[in-house]
C-alpha cells in the first residue's frame, strides 16, 4: 500500500527538521566522533518513533503495540520541545552576535542546555498530563436569572481522548471526581475518544457511572467523526448518556425553566451532511419564557450562530488551551478563544482547556480541567 502524499510530505519535513537540529547542536556540543555518531543515532531513532506516535490510534493490536504507541507519542512531545528549544537558542545567539558576546563557552553551554530543557519540559508535561484534572470553578452571570436557578451547577468535561494512552483507569478517576461535585447536570463537550468502539468500548464503560439529577449530556467533537461517529453515538446512548444532536431538553426548578441544548461538531457535515451543526435548530421549540439557555458546542467558533439563536451561555472545548507551548500561539488562527470565559454579543462562551489530552502525554502551561460552571444572577 503506497503512503499518501501528505504522509510523505510530513516525513520529509520531519527529516529536514531533524537534520537542522543535528547540524545546529552536535558540532557545538564537542562530543567527538563517537559522541556525534551516538547523537545522530538518537535523532534517527527519534525521527522513526514520531510517525509511530502519529499513527498510534490505528496500530494493530499486538502484545507490543501499546508500548510502541507510548514511545511514539512521548517522542512526539520530546521532538516538539527539542525543535522549539533549538529555534529559541538560534534566535538568542543571533541577537547576541552584533555585540560580540558569542564566546565558545556560551555556544557550548547553550547547545548542552537545549536537550536538557527539552527533556525537562517533556517530563514536567508528562506529570501534568497524567494526573487527574483539577476542578476549575466558574460563575457565569445571567441577566434576570430567577432565585430558583441561582447556583445551578453544570460540570463540564471535554476532550478526554480515550485512546492509545488514556484508558479505563484514567477515565475512572475523572468520573469519581465529577460525581463527587454533586452537580445538577453533567456536560461532555466532545472529543471523548480516539479510536473505534470495537477497540475502546471497555475503556469508556466508566461513563455509565456518571450521575446528575438533571442528566448527563454529550455532544460530538471532530474526533468522534474520525473514529466512527454513528457507532459512538449509539455506544454513548447505550451507556445511559443523552446525546444532543441539534436538539434541546428543558429542566425546571419550580416555575423556572432552563434549556440545555447541544449541536454536532462544527465540521460534522463534512462526514455526515445530516449532522450539520445548527444552533437555530437546537433552540427551536424551546419555551419562550426560559430563564436561561445553555448550548453545548465542541468548538468555540460555533459562538456567533449560537448568540444569534438566543443562547445565554455556550460551553465548548476543542482547543486544549494549546496543551503545550508553542501550540497555544496557533489556536487563534482557527478559533476565536483559547480558554476561559469570554463574550460574544449578549452570550457568554466558556472554553475548557480539556480534561485529558491529545497525542503526546504532555501539558505545559495549559493544565487540564474539570469545570464546575454555576449560573448566578447578573
Amino acid at each position: 500500500m503506497r503512503p499518501s502524499r501528505s504522509f510523505v510530505v510530513v516525513l520529509s519535513l520531519l527529516a529536514l527538521l531533524l537534520v537542522y537540529i543535528g547540524l545546529r547542536l552536535l558540532p557545538d556540543l564537542g562530543l567527538g566522533l563517537a559522541g556525534n555518531l551516538a547523537g545522530t543515532v538518537a535523532l534517527v531513532v527519534l525521527g522513526a518513533l514520531v510517525p509511530v506516535g502519529l499513527m498510534s490510534s490505528s496500530l494493530r493490536r499486538r502484545r507490543w503495540s501499546g508500548l510502541v504507541g507510548w514511545l511514539g507519542l512521548l517522542s512526539m512531545g520530546l521532538f516538539s520541545s527539542l525543535l522549539v528549544a533549538t529555534l529559541l537558542r538560534d534566535l538568542i545567539l543571533l541577537a547576541l552576535l552584533p555585540f560580540g558576546a558569542l564566546s565558545p563557552a556560551l555556544v557550548h553551554a547553550s547547545a548542552l542546555a537545549v536537550p536538557l530543557v527539552a527533556l525537562a519540559v517533556t517530563v514536567v508535561g508528562y506529570v501534568n498530563a497524567r494526573r487527574v484534572a483539577r476542578v476549575v470553578r466558574v460563575d457565569v452571570p445571567i441577566r434576570g436569572l430567577p432565585a430558583a436557578l441561582d447556583g445551578y451547577a453544570i460540570v463540564q468535561i471535554s476532550d478526554i481522548h480515550v485512546g492509545p494512552t488514556i484508558k479505563r483507569p484514567y477515565l475512572n478517576a475523572i468520573v469519581n471526581k465529577v460525581n463527587a461535585l454533586g452537580a445538577d447536570a453533567i456536560a461532555i463537550t466532545g472529543d471523548l475518544v480516539d479510536g473505534s468502539v470495537q477497540r475502546l468500548a471497555m475503556h469508556t464503560e466508566p461513563l455509565a457511572r456518571l450521575k446528575a439529577n438533571d442528566g448527563v449530556f454529550f455532544v460530538t467533537g471532530n474526533h468522534e467523526y474520525y473514529s466512527g461517529a454513528l457507532e459512538w453515538i449509539a455506544e454513548v446512548r447505550r451507556l445511559g448518556l443523552t446525546v444532543l444532536m441539534n436538539e434541546h431538553v428543558v429542566r425546571r426548578r419550580g416555575d423556572a425553566a432552563l434549556v440545555i441544548a447541544g449541536v454536532a461538531d462544527f465540521t460534522a457535515h463534512h462526514f455526515h451532511p445530516e449532522h450539520k451543526s445548527d444552533p437555530q435548530r437546537a433552540a427551536h421549540g424551546a419555551p419562550p419564557d426560559a430563564a436561561a439557555r445553555v448550548l453545548l458546542a465542541h468548538q468555540p467558533r460555533s459562538a456567533p450562530e449560537a448568540a444569534a439563536a438566543g443562547f445565554d451561555l455556550q460551553l465548548s472545548g476543542h482547543t486544549h488551551g494549546g496543551q503545550f507551548f508553542p501550540w497555544n500561539l496557533f489556536v487563534p488562527l482557527q478559533q476565536p478563544f483559547v480558554a476561559g470565559l469570554n463574550r460574544v454579543r449578549d452570550m457568554w462562551v466558556y472554553t475548557s482547556r480539556g480534561t485529558g489530552y491529545w497525542g503526546p502525554p504532555k501539558r505545559f502551561g495549559a493544565p487540564s480541567e474539570i469545570t464546575l460552571v454555576r449560573l448566578v444572577p447578573a
